[in-house]
C-alpha cells in the first residue's frame, strides 16, 4: 500500500519468508455463496494479521466495485503512520475462483499472471456488514466492516471464525481508524 506496494505484494506472493498465522492442517471453510453486488462498496479494516504490504498503515479502507465482466475492482487506501498521515492507494482486481463468490483471486500486478493472492471470505453476516477474510496459506487475514468500528461482541465472533479456520488470533493487529 505504500509506494512499493505492488513489488512487495509480488515478493510476498512469490514465496518470500512470510509469516503464517494459521495451522494449515485445519481445513478452511468459507461463508458459502456471496452476492458480490451486495459485497461491493467501502469496507473499513478493523483488524489484520501483520503483512509487508500494509506495514505502517492505519485508517485502512478497501473499496470494491463490481465490473461488467464479473471481476471486482479493488482500491485499498491507507494512511501512513498516523490517521492524518499521507494517503497511499493500491489498485487491483479480484476474480472468482468459483461461482459462489466466496473465494477470489486478487492481484495488484495484473501483467504478471502468477502474482495473485487468495481472498477467501470465511464469514459474512446476513446484512453484509462484517466480513472475515483469510487465505489457505495463513499469511494474511482481515476483519472488515462497513463502519470504522464494531462492538466487542461482534469482533469476538469474527475472531471465532478465524479460530475455526486455524488462525492464531493472538497475533492479530487492531487497525486504528478515524
Amino acid at each position: 500500500m505504500r509506494r512499493l506496494a505492488p513489488i512487495l505484494l509480488l515478493l510476498g506472493l512469490a514465496g518470500c519468508a512470510s509469516p503464517e498465522y494459521r495451522d494449515t492442517s485445519v481445513e478452511m471453510t468459507t461463508a458459502g455463496p456471496v452476492d458480490l453486488e451486495r459485497y461491493q462498496g467501502r469496507w473499513y479494516e478493523i483488524a489484520r494479521f501483520p503483512n509487508r504490504f500494509e506495514e505502517g498503515c492505519v485508517g485502512v479502507t478497501a473499496d470494491y466495485t463490481l465490473q461488467d465482466d464479473g471481476s471486482v475492482k479493488v482500491v485499498n487506501t491507507c494512511r501512513d503512520g498516523t490517521l492524518d498521515g499521507p494517503v497511499s492507494t493500491a489498485e487491483g482486481v479480484a476474480t472468482k475462483q468459483r461461482d459462489q463468490g466466496d473465494r477470489l483471486d486478487v492481484t495488484f500486478v495484473p501483467w504478471l499472471p502468477f502474482a495473485t493472492g487468495d481472498y477467501w471470505i470465511l464469514d459474512l453476516d446476513a446484512d453484509y456488514q462484517v466480513a472475515v477474510i483469510g487465505s489457505p496459506s495463513g499469511s494474511t487475514g482481515w476483519v472488515l466492516a462497513r463502519t470504522p468500528s464494531i462492538p466487542a461482541a461482534r469482533l469476538e465472533q469474527a475472531y471465532e471464525a478465524l479460530r475455526r479456520n486455524g488462525y492464531d488470533v493472538d497475533q492479530i493487529y487492531l487497525t486504528p481508524q478515524g
